[in-house]
This record gives C-alpha cells, structure tokens and sequence, in this order.
C-alpha cells in the first residue's frame, strides 16, 4: 500500500473512530442516572474505589463498537463474522447479569467457553497458527487461551482509566497494522471502532471515575480484542500478538500462578495483581495507569517493528525487550514507591 493508497484509507477509518467515541460518549453520559440506581459498585476490602459508583457503561462501549463497525462494513462491502457480532452481544448479557446477580463461578466460565468456542470453531480451516499441530488440538488450545484472556482482561480491570490504559494502544496499533496490510480487513474494522469507543467512554472513568465498564464491557471486549489479536497470529504475525497485551498477559497471568501455589481460591476477588500492589505501595492511580499506557506504547512499537522487518533477527529481540520492559515496570509496581 503506498502513501496516497493510505492516506485514502486513513479518512473512513479516522471517520468511524470519531463516532464511535460521540456515541460511547453520548450513551454513557445518559444512561449514568440509570446505572446509578440499578448497577452500583459498593467498595469493598479488595475495591480500588472508596465510593459506591455506577457500573455497566460497558453497554456504550461495546452499542458503539458493534454499532459502528457495523456500518463500516455494510460501505466498505466488508463482512464480519456473524458468529463474533452474536457471541459478543451474548458475553456481554452474561457479564451484565453477573454485574446484577453475581452468577457462579461454573456458570460463568461454561458461558464464557460458548462464546469464545462459537468464534474459534467456525473460523475457515485455513487459519491456521501452527499448520504442523492437529487442527483439533490447535483450536482447542486457542479456546482455552480465548477464554484465559477473556477473563485476564475482567480481572485486569481494577483501576480508573486501566483499561483504556491497555486497550487504545493496543487497537491503535492493530488499525496502524490495518492501514499497512498486516491485519485482516474485518479485524481492522473492529479494532478501530473499539478504539474510539474506548476514548469516548475514557472521560467518564478519569480518575476519581464517575462510572465503571463492570462485567457487561470489560468481558465483551477481551473477546473482541482477543479476536484482533487472533487474526494478527492468523496473519502470520504470532510474535506481535504476544507484544501488544504483553503487559495484561504478564501481571494477570503471574498473579494467577501465584495464588495458586499459594493455595488460594483464585477465581474470588482480590487485591494481588501488581497494578493493584502499586496503589498500595504509595503510587497515584494516575501514575500506574499513566506508567501502563506508556509501556503499552513501547510494546506497539516493537509489535509494529517486528511485523515489518519481517525477520528473526528483528522479532527476537523485540520480545526479548518486551519481556525486559514488561518486567521492569512489574518489579516497580511491587516495590514501595521511592525504594
């Protein structure tokens, strides 16, 4: 794609962002009364939040995304997968009840594994990310891999603006990935208007937030974004999959090898991820997630320079200095500030 090519291409997908944050905008500014009543957040010991807040703005998130996407695709004459559309909007029911009723743990995650299972098991056989392993074994590890990430992205988000923190650099980078011919054009579409919808909702959840994603955004979009991320593997890009949610995969997954050598029920709510032990440590909410977008910015800088130069003398070292990076800030967020 040369630069005239690009540019043409930059203008529909700069449009649809925009309105994909107005309408994010838009629906969590007039849906808080209603959140306010029935869907509020009291703190509790493992709260990052000192008072009640509504919860469930996901709903705008996720409307706008689907909404806009949809839109895009019906110009553009691009199709997106009708199981995606349908297993997003049913995870997100499953998220806005369990934010209402609190569903069990088993419930939870066999609903969690329909959706994501939906999305992997009708994909075109020939998407494929280690050709040499049985299909069969390969989507099977990618469902277990979906619904681990699906919830990483649940329990990662603990904290005003964390979120955002993760998920706008890594779509941003998915669609500059777009532009460039390095992601499926559907992928492209969805990571644009999860995106801007994404920056829409951000104002609302600047610290001290004045409404939260809940269950109802915060799983719908890990399905999403691990779609994204999927295509990028599908692409032949698997090295820039792992950078870019390099950060998420890291603190969620440690935490969780933790508790359970640990011995403790690692499904309940907790207070051990290393953003949270960084707010308990004397850092500002602010400075954590603040520290969190810039890495997330590093590590779509090297996700980028990988899927370019196309070689393994570059990709190596990207993800050897992505997982130094990524370590360093987790060492600093479980150290006390200024130690």
């Amino acid at each position: 794609m040369n630069l005239a090519t690009e540019a043409v291409a930059a203008v529909p997908a700069l449009l649809a962002l925009a309105i994909a944050a107005l309408i994010s905008a838009v629906v969590t500014w007039t849906s808080r009364p209603l959140l306010q009543r029935y869907a509020l957040a009291r703190p509790n010991a493992r709260s990052s939040h000192r008072v009640p807040t509504p919860q469930g703005a996901g709903i705008a998130v996720i409307s706008a995304t689907l909404l806009v996407a949809a839109v895009w695709a019906a110009w553009a004459n691009v199709a997106i997968p009708p199981a995606l559309v349908i297993a997003t909007i049913a995870i997100a029911l499953v998220g806005f009840a369990d934010d209402i009723v609190s569903l069990p743990v088993t419930v939870r995650l066999v609903l969690q594994a329909a959706t994501v299972g939906a999305v992997v098991f009708t994909a075109p056989e020939t998407a494929r990310i280690v050709p040499a392993m049985p299909l069969a074994l390969e989507r099977g590890l990618i469902l277990l891999a979906g619904v681990w990430f699906v919830n990483l992205v649940n329990f990662m988000d603990g904290l005003d603006l964390m979120t955002v923190a993760e998920v706008v650099p890594v779509t941003a980078a998915l669609l500059l990935l777009g532009w460039l011919g390095e992601l499926s054009r559907p992928a492209t579409l969805i990571a644009t208007t999860l995106c801007g919808a994404m920056l829409g909702f951000a104002p609302f959840n600047k610290p001290v937030a004045k409404v939260f994603l809940g269950d109802v955004g915060s799983l719908p979009i890990g399905l999403l974004l691990g779609w994204c991320l999927l295509e990028l593997a599908w692409h032949g890009q698997a090295a820039a999959a792992l950078l870019l949610p390099a950060y998420y995969l890291a603190d969620a997954t440690i935490t969780l090898f933790r508790r359970i050598a640990r011995r403790e029920q690692f499904w309940s709510a907790h207070r051990s991820h290393f953003y949270q032990r960084a707010t308990d440590n004397g850092f500002s909410v602010s400075r954590v997630t603040g520290e969190v977008f810039l890495l997330n910015l590093v590590l779509a800088g090297l996700a980028i320079l990988a899927v370019r130069a196309a070689t393994m003398a570059v990709t190596l070292p990207a993800l050897l200095a992505g997982a130094i990076t990524v370590g360093f800030v987790l060492r600093r967020f479980s150290r006390p500030q200024g130690s």
